[in-house]
């Protein structure tokens, strides 16, 4: 089967999926290290959901604050201890990311709960699911037919509905999102129809570092360019084709196959 992976590794560089599909046979722990800090920013925002529970509508703004943070920082230094121990080369830069990050969400959503709160005169555990609607996370399904598995980073359920959203620690663009996330996101879209028996009209991309969640609209368009780009990477990994190598300095440069790309 076709994994979504290699669909968002398609978009980035049609050469990079074929020399790791048929090239290169040394562990890689990039992905490894990917997922395992695309699960602790999950497990923080079960964490955050957990202590808004415990919110009062009396409490001040630090009080909010000191309470979403119960035991996240020792959670996250715990998780960090362990991704070191599984030898995964993770750099001061990302943890200060992860930091930052967890920083500037407990403080924003310090400020929307009190203000909800003030609003609604409710505690936080009446008001949690404005915030954390129910869902599942990394979720793995299968679509026999079209030879395609993938796992969603989360699925959100409003109202019956089912919205997949994605989580990228990548820059977003100023407006819209990367067309490679559109791709990857229509792929768990057609997935959740399948899985659930449902119709997908939107889902969301989640960019970590600004805190946005961006929606996406599954129209024919979007549909219609996955299945072309689903093809192409059947080409590749299934009849071994060789896709043309198009050179872009700024992706490339930090590229492991760059020697190769460019190599006479």
């Amino acid at each position: 089967m076709i994994n979504i992976s290699s669909i968002k590794m398609h978009m980035y560089c049609p050469m990079k999926l074929y020399l790791k599909t048929h090239v290169d046979i040394s562990q890689n722990n990039e992905y490894q290290l990917y997922n395992e800090i695309k699960n602790l920013k999950i497990d923080i925002q079960d964490l955050l959901q957990k202590n808004m529970r415990k919110l009062k509508k009396s409490m001040d703004l630090n009080e909010i604050e000191t309470a979403l943070s119960q035991n996240i920082a020792a959670y996250t230094e715990n998780n960090i201890d362990t991704i070191k121990n599984l030898k995964l080369d993770i750099t001061q830069e990302q943890i200060g990311e992860i930091t930052d990050e967890t920083y500037f969400n407990i403080k924003i959503l310090s400020l929307k709960a009190k203000k909800a709160m003030r609003i609604l005169d409710k505690n936080g555990m009446e008001i949690v699911e404005m915030f954390f609607p129910n869902c599942m996370y990394s979720y793995l399904m299968k679509d026999k037919q079209l030879d395609l598995v993938g796992i969603c980073d989360k699925i959100e359920i409003i109202d019956g509905k089912y919205y997949p959203i994605s989580f990228k620690s990548s820059k977003p663009p100023l407006k819209g999102i990367w067309d490679s996330d559109a791709i990857e996101l229509a792929a768990n879209a057609i997935l959740i129809e399948e899985e659930f028996d449902t119709e997908v009209f939107v889902g969301f991309v989640k960019y970590s570092k600004i805190d946005d969640k961006r929606p996406v609209i599954m129209d024919m368009n979007l549909r219609k360019g996955l299945f072309s780009v689903l093809n192409e990477v059947k080409e590749i990994i299934i009849n071994k084709k060789i896709p043309k190598v198009k050179i872009n300095e700024k992706k490339c440069r930090n590229c492991e196959y760059y020697a190769i790309c460019t190599k006479d």
